[in-house]
């Protein structure tokens, strides 16, 4: 059982750079502010989930999710 705690133990570690590098890597909610009324009018305002940072955003909430059983598993006894 220690073998498979310490592979948890390094997925978990890893898990937990790539989703803070990637929380980084995204812009910040009060970029596109400038025009308020019309921006989801835009071509990037319709296609924003087939971006770079739709993909990031999906990734994000499949690490985190991960993250959370990643944590959830290593504070059981079972492991």
């Amino acid at each position: 059982m220690s073998a498979v705690r310490t592979i948890l133990l390094i997925v978990f570690i890893i898990v937990s750079i790539v989703l803070a590098a990637i929380v980084l890597m995204q812009e910040g909610k009060s970029a596109g502010l400038g025009a308020v009324s019309g921006a989801a009018e835009t071509y990037w305002g319709k296609n924003k989930g087939r971006s770079m940072e739709g993909t990031l955003v999906k990734l994000t909430k499949a690490l985190v999710i991960l993250f959370f059983v990643l944590a959830a598993l290593l504070n059981t006894r079972f492991f």
